[in-house]
C-alpha cells in the first residue's frame, strides 16, 4: 500500500487536473497564457497578505488572483501597448509578493513551497478544499460549456445567438483565479500556467473535437501527476517541477512523427 502522504498527493494532483484540464483547453484556444502567468504570479502576493492578516492562504490567494485576473482581463485585446502592460503587471506582482513575503520571516523559510509547490505535504483538510475548488470550476465550465465554446470560436456568432462574449470571458477569468488558488500548494506559483497549457497543448495533437480535447487534457495531466510523483520519490527531485517535466515529456511524445492519428 502507498504511504498516506503519497495518496494525498496523488488525490490532490488528480483533483487539480479535473479542473485545469478543461480550463487549460480554453486557455490554449483563446491564447490566454499571459493571463495565466500574471494571475499565478500574483498568488505570492496573496500568500503574504493572507498570512499578514491571519487569513487562510487559499482565501488570500483567491482574492488577489481574482483581482489580477480582472485587471488582466480589462487590458487584454487592446494591442501591443496592452501586452507590455500585462508583462509589467505579471512581473511586478511576483516581485511585490516576494518583497512582501520578506517581511514575514516565518514565510520566508518556506518560500520555495509557494513558488514551486509542495504537494507531498498536502493535508487532508487542504485536500478537501482542493477538490471543492476544482468541483466548483468543473461545475462552472460544464454549465457554460456551449456558451464558452461559441464565444471562443466566433464572438459575432455568440452575439447573434444572444450571448455576451465579455460575460463568458469573465466566467473563464473567475475559473482561472480559482484554479490558481487551488494549484498553489501542488505545483507553485511559477508552474501553475504550465499545468494549464502543457496537457491541453498535448491533447490538441490527438483530439478530434473540443470535448475530446478537454477530456484528454485531464487524462494527460493525471498521467503527468502520477509520473512526476513517481520520479520525485525515486530520484529525490522536487515534486512540483517533476510533475511539469513529466507533462513536458508527454508533450514531446505528441510531437513525434506519426503516419496516422485516430
Amino acid at each position: 500500500m502507498p504511504d498516506d502522504f503519497l495518496i494525498r498527493a496523488g488525490l490532490a494532483g488528480i483533483g487539480l487536473m479535473l479542473a485545469a484540464g478543461p480550463l487549460g483547453a480554453f486557455v490554449v484556444w483563446r491564447r490566454m497564457a499571459y493571463m495565466g502567468d500574471a494571475t499565478a504570479h500574483a498568488a505570492i502576493l496573496g500568500v503574504a497578505l493572507a498570512l499578514a492578516a491571519s487569513l487562510p492562504v487559499l482565501v488570500g490567494t483567491m482574492i488577489v488572483a481574482l483581482a489580477m485576473a480582472l485587471a488582466v482581463n480589462g487590458l487584454s485585446g487592446r494591442g501591443r501597448a496592452a501586452d507590455t502592460a500585462l508583462g509589467v503587471l505579471a512581473h511586478s506582482a511576483l516581485a511585490l509578493g516576494l518583497v512582501a513575503v520578506s517581511f514575514l520571516p516565518s514565510v520566508r523559510a518556506d518560500l520555495s513551497s509557494y513558488l514551486f509547490g509542495d504537494v507531498l505535504t498536502v493535508r487532508w483538510g487542504e485536500l478537501i478544499w482542493i477538490w471543492v475548488g476544482s468541483g466548483a470550476v468543473m461545475a462552472l465550465i460544464l454549465w457554460r460549456w456551449d456558451a464558452l465554446l461559441t464565444a471562443t470560436v466566433n464572438e459575432e456568432l455568440a452575439m447573434a445567438s444572444g450571448l455576451d462574449p465579455r460575460r463568458e470571458k469573465l466566467v473563464l477569468t473567475l475559473a482561472l483565479a480559482l484554479v490558481v488558488a487551488v494549484a498553489l500548494k501542488i505545483v507553485g506559483a511559477l508552474l501553475i500556467a504550465a499545468m494549464l497549457i502543457i496537457p491541453a497543448a498535448t491533447a490538441r495533437a490527438f483530439a478530434r473535437s473540443p470535448e475530446a480535447m478537454a477530456l484528454l487534457s485531464v487524462l494527460i495531466g493525471v498521467a503527468a501527476v502520477i509520473a512526476g510523483l513517481w520520479a520525485s520519490l525515486h530520484f529525490d527531485t522536487p515534486a512540483g517541477p517533476s510533475i511539469v517535466v513529466a507533462a513536458a515529456g508527454l508533450f514531446a511524445v505528441s510531437l513525434l512523427p506519426c503516419r496516422h492519428r485516430g
